[in-house]
Formats: structure tokens, C-alpha cells, sequence
């Protein structure tokens, strides 16, 4: 048999979310042949339950909210959205959870689907329902799963996850979320839009990860929808009656009751059962890779996405994708690879340059550093603030405009290396900060970098007037 028989694909992905489906597509198209291992739906987490589903249901409410804050829109508006045909909306963004689409787009991309629970059983061997295929290469794109607390009677009452809130048929009286992290805050708002009264239970400040400024704004946003925020709280039990209500006991002896309650607490890379282990390989936070996505101690696995535990982020597990695809292609193909700092084949900006937005109202938008995290790398930094509301663009967005932007400066490099903006509609803010940060711009020619003139992107040139020019 020869080298190329031996072999049922050049490339095996399991797991055809977004970031496999980057993987597949990226290497097929320098020649690499490939099969994707989905046990699931086609299109992963983020098509069905995450990404799409949970801002359908929020874009309505988000709408609403804005005209109410504009004299002459307000007074033409509806209190609410219709839930029955947000629903509706948000179910079209799923397909209804069928993935005839996604397939489709496989077929036509040259791509083979090879549906099951794929196992890596050796070296190129990957098992599906007891039959083994061979490739030259694998990779792991499985994503990751929630993470359930260990509080007492948790399993036994039937929580949702965000799965069950992003795909529910109805919206509960009452909702308890148990979370005050990017699910649980976004669902908060959607949910609360819809008409249920929302109880938000956080251990810590909302969106801890986040500058401290974000949490103010989010839970000032959250109370004044109606809202209960709570973040000193700690769960000790959940009990659910026989009339399916629900009972959350707090620490203080306190108790929250509710139709239904949504646990998001975090999630962790998908490794079970993949067979890693018996490879020798330690999972922990996530297989351990390269930049290149090839998994360390291997010249033939790959670990791209949430499962690597780099960013679980599906922008940033498609950016990896695009970079492991090329570069399992030029390694099957003999050819060089770019594996310097922001080459070809990298994924370089998992280290300096993750972006990341929060869809709450008013939406976070972040990129980079921190000022904790400068401060724990030990950086000679400057933070430079500025009042969005103060901004024209933003007077004109909306009456009353809050919000608020931070630039995190490295004052050796003089190089911005953190960014982030709260408010209405910042989303959008947030690429031009990531390329700043990518492209390494320095500070003195960010001033000919000039904002339009009335846009909210105007807070830039404010915050560099804070910053202040250098003497010539």
C-alpha cells in the first residue's frame, strides 16, 4: 500500500463549530484533504446556542432602549418588545436548529462530514462509532463546556444553562441567574426586556475581569431596567418544589424564588473523553500548544479554539483557525512556515491583542491590557480616562449619554497596549484600538489618525488630548 493510501484524509478536525470549520476550510484550500468529526450540529455552540442566538434576543430590547433615550422617538415607541416575536426572530438566526445550511456549505467547500463522537485512538487515528481513520494530521476543535458550582442541590433542581435561556420556547414570570460574567449579564438584559423579572446573583463585581468602571456601569444599567443586582452573593442551596418553583438560599439566610434559574459561572475546554491522556498529554486549562496551534510534544496534533484554553473567544478561536489551517498546510505540503511573531502561521495576538465585547446595555468593548493586568506584568504604564458622555458624537447618539473610555499606555514603548469603552453602541470602537495595539502604532501618530467629526470614535482624540503631546 503506498504512503498515500495508508492515509483516509491528510487532515482530520474534530468538532465542526466555527473554529473547525476555519481549520477544514483554510487548509482545503492550499490542496490539504480533510474531514470534519461533528457529534452534533454543524456550525457549533455558537451558531445554536451562544453567539447568534443570545444577541437576537437582545437586539430588540437594546433597539427600544435607545429610541427612549432620543426626544421624538421615545414618545412613538412600545414599552417592551413583543417576546413572541423576538423568539421567533432569534429561532430564523438558528435555523431553526437544523444544520441543512452548514452542510451545504461543507459540501461545497470540499470538505467531508463524518458524523459521530470522534476519539483519537493513536498517532493520525482518529475512531467514530468503531471505525478508525487514519490522517497525517488532527485536530482537536471541540470548544468548551459550562462549568456547574458545587452547590448543594444545583443538579437535582434542572437549571438552565445558556443553552436552555438561548433556546427557550417561553419567558419565565421570574428568572434568577446565578453569574454576573458576559452570559450572565447579557442575559439578564435580554430576558428582563422580554418581561420577566430578573434576580442576578454574583459572587464578585460584574464582569470582574474587566476594568472596574465596566461593573458600575453595567449594574447601574441593570437596576434601573428593574433588575434586582446582587454581587455579594453566595448560593448555599437550590431546591425546586413540586409546582416547579424554585428556591436559591443565600449565605446570609436569605432566599430567592423563582420559575426558572440560569447557572453561568464559566467554562472550561472540552477535552473529555477524547483520548488525550492515554497520549500522555495533560489537559488542565487546556492543551498546551505552540503558535502555530501544534499541540507540544506532537508534529501531528493540533488544538485550536477554546480547547487550548488561549481565549475562549469565537472572533479569536476563528483567528487561530485561519493561522493552524495554513500552517498544517504548509507542513503537509513541504513548504516554509511563517512561524515568526505575526506571521503567516501564528497566532501571535493571543498574547498582546484579544478583543472582546460584552452586548449588555450599555455594551463593553475591551481589547489588550487591563490596568490590573499591566500592573501584574510589572509594566511602566499611564492610564488615560475620559467621560464618553462629554463627547458631541455621543450627545447626538443618545440624550443623556453615559459612558466612559481608558486607554492602558506602556509609557516605555509609548505604545497603547489596553483598550476599553463602555456605552451605547461602542461595539464598533473596539477594532480600531486592536489595530493600534496589532500594528504597534505609537503614540505621536495617533495624532493623524483624525476622527470624524460628530462620531463617538471623537473620544480618541480626546483621550490623546489627555494623554498630552510631547514638546517639540
Amino acid at each position: 500500500m503506498s504512503a498515500a493510501a495508508s492515509h483516509d484524509y491528510d487532515l482530520i478536525v474534530i468538532g465542526g463549530g466555527p473554529v473547525g470549520e476555519n481549520v477544514a476550510d483554510y487548509a482545503t484550500k492550499r490542496g490539504i484533504r480533510v474531514a470534519i468529526v461533528e457529534s452534533e450540529l454543524v456550525g457549533g455552540e455558537c451558531s445554536y446556542w451562544a453567539c447568534m442566538p443570545s444577541k437576537a434576543l437582545l437586539r430588540s430590547g437594546h433597539a427600544i432602549r435607545a429610541a427612549r433615550r432620543l426626544a421624538g422617538a421615545r414618545e412613538a415607541i412600545a414599552d417592551q418588545p413583543d417576546a413572541a416575536a423576538v423568539l421567533a426572530r432569534r429561532t430564523t438566526f438558528t435555523d431553526d436548529w437544523k444544520d441543512d445550511g452548514q452542510v451545504a456549505w461543507l459540501e461545497s467547500a470540499g470538505i467531508d462530514l463524518i458524523r459521530g463522537r470522534g476519539r483519537i485512538t493513536g498517532s493520525g487515528q482518529v475512531t467514530v462509532g468503531g471505525r478508525v481513520y487514519f490522517a497525517k494530521a488532527v485536530a482537536v476543535a471541540t470548544g468548551s463546556v459550562p462549568v456547574l458550582p458545587p452547590i448543594p442541590g444545583l443538579a437535582d433542581a434542572a437549571p438552565w444553562g445558556t443553552r436552555e435561556a438561548t433556546s427557550a420556547d417561553r419567558v419565565p414570570a421570574r428568572l434568577a441567574i446565578i453569574g454576573g460574567g458576559v452570559a450572565g449579564t447579557e442575559l439578564a438584559f435580554a430576558f428582563s426586556s422580554l418581561g420577566s423579572q430578573v434576580t442576578l446573583l454574583s459572587r464578585t463585581r460584574l464582569l470582574k475581569r474587566e476594568e472596574p468602571f465596566v461593573s458600575d456601569h453595567v449594574a447601574a444599567a441593570l437596576i434601573a431596567e428593574g433588575v434586582t443586582v446582587d454581587t455579594a452573593a453566595n448560593p448555599t442551596r437550590i431546591d425546586r418544589d413540586a409546582d416547579g418553583i424554585v428556591t436559591i438560599t443565600l449565605d446570609d439566610g436569605t432566599t430567592v424564588s423563582a420559575d426558572e434559574f440560569l447557572v453561568s459561572t464559566g467554562r472550561r475546554p472540552a477535552t473529555d473523553d477524547l483520548g488525550l491522556e492515554e497520549l500522555g498529554l495533560e489537559v488542565g486549562r487546556g492543551i498546551a500548544v505552540d503558535d502555530t496551534m501544534l499541540v507540544t510534544g506532537t508534529d501531528w496534533l493540533y488544538a485550536v479554539g477554546d480547547v487550548n484554553g488561549r481565549a475562549l473567544l469565537t472572533d479569536q478561536g476563528k483567528y487561530q483557525a485561519r493561522a493552524a489551517g495554513e500552517a498544517i498546510a504548509a507542513r503537509l505540503n513541504g513548504s516554509p512556515v511563517d512561524d515568526k511573531p505575526w506571521g503567516q502561521h501564528v497566532a501571535t495576538a493571543d498574547h498582546t491583542a484579544v478583543p472582546r465585547v460584552v452586548f449588555t446595555d450599555p455594551e463593553v468593548a475591551a481589547v489588550g491590557l487591563t490596568e490590573e493586568t499591566a500592573k501584574q506584568k510589572q509594566l511602566h504604564y499611564r492610564a488615560v480616562e475620559y467621560d464618553l458622555g462629554w463627547v458631541a458624537g455621543a450627545k447626538l447618539h443618545a440624550d443623556g449619554y453615559t459612558g466612559h473610555a481608558k486607554l492602558i499606555v506602556d509609557e516605555d514603548r509609548r505604545l497603547i497596549v489596553g483598550a476599553t469603552f463602555v456605552g451605547q453602541d461602542v461595539a464598533e470602537l473596539v477594532h480600531a484600538a486592536t489595530i493600534a495595539i496589532v500594528g504597534e502604532v505609537p503614540i505621536e501618530r495617533l495624532w493623524h489618525a483624525v476622527p470624524a467629526y460628530p462620531t463617538i470614535s471623537e473620544v480618541w482624540l480626546r483621550l490623546l488630548e489627555t494623554y498630552g503631546r510631547p514638546a517639540s
